[in-house]
C-alpha cells in the first residue's frame, strides 16, 4: 500500500494540478477552455469526462504498452480514446441529456485532445498501469480545474448565475448593474486563462525560470 502513494505517485498525481499544469503551463486543452465555459455546469460536465476518459486510456495503454508494435501506436490510442469517448457520449446523453447538448461536438473532439494524446505517448507507453492512472486523473482534474475558475467567472459576471442559479441579486438590477455580455464570448476565457498564467506565474519561482 505504501509503494502505490509513494512520494513519486504523489508527485505524478499532484503536479498536473499546479507546477504542471496542462493548460496553464503545457498550454494544452486551449480550444475545449474557449468554447464550453460560458457555463460552469458544462465546464464541470467537460473537466470529468476528460478526467474519466485520460485516466482509463492511460491503463489500458499502459497494459498494452508491450504488445503494441511501435509504428501503429498511435493508431491503437486513438481506437483505446475513440471507444471511450463513445461511451461517455452515450452516458451523458442518457442522463444528463441537456448537458450533452450543450457540450454538442466538443466531447466527440475529445479524441483529438492535446493533453490526452499527449499523456498517452509520454507517459502511458513508459509506465506501469497505477502510474499511468494517476497520471490520467491528475491531468485530467488540472484540465478540470481551469475549466471551472473560467467558467465560475464568465457565467457569474456575464449571466449574473452559477449553475442557473441567481447569485446577483435582483435589486442590483433594479439599481443599474448590467451583466457583462462580453463574458460570454470565446476572447473573454483566453483573457481570464491569461490572468490565471500570470497569477501563477507569479506565485511560483519554479515556473518563472522557465
Amino acid at each position: 500500500m505504501s509503494q502505490l502513494f509513494s512520494k513519486k505517485n504523489k508527485e505524478v498525481f499532484a503536479t498536473p494540478l499546479g507546477l504542471n499544469n496542462p493548460v496553464t503551463v503545457q498550454v494544452l486543452g486551449i480550444c475545449s477552455a474557449l468554447a464550453v465555459t460560458a457555463k460552469l455546469e458544462p465546464a464541470i460536465v467537460m473537466g470529468l469526462s476528460v478526467t474519466v476518459i485520460t485516466a482509463f486510456s492511460n491503463v489500458v495503454i499502459s497494459l498494452l504498452r508491450k504488445t503494441i508494435p511501435n509504428r501503429i501506436r498511435i493508431i491503437v490510442q486513438l481506437v483505446v480514446v475513440a471507444a471511450l469517448v463513445t461511451i461517455v457520449s452515450e452516458v451523458l446523453k442518457a442522463f444528463a441529456y441537456d448537458v450533452s447538448v450543450q457540450l454538442s461536438v466538443y466531447v466527440g473532439l475529445i479524441i483529438t485532445n492535446c493533453i490526452l494524446m499527449g499523456r498517452l505517448e509520454a507517459f502511458a507507453m513508459a509506465n506501469g498501469p497505477w502510474e499511468s492512472f494517476l497520471d490520467g486523473v491528475g491531468n485530467g482534474l488540472g484540465y478540470a480545474k481551469i475549466l471551472i475558475i473560467v467558467a465560475f467567472f464568465r457565467e457569474l459576471l456575464g449571466s449574473g448565475t452559477l449553475l442557473n442559479f441567481r447569485i446577483i441579486p435582483e435589486a442590483f438590477y433594479k439599481m443599474g448593474y448590467i451583466n457583462n455580455g462580453l463574458m460570454l464570448m470565446p476572447p473573454m476565457a483566453l483573457i481570464i486563462c491569461a490572468c490565471i498564467i500570470w497569477y501563477q506565474r507569479s506565485r511560483c519561482k519554479e515556473l518563472q525560470e522557465k
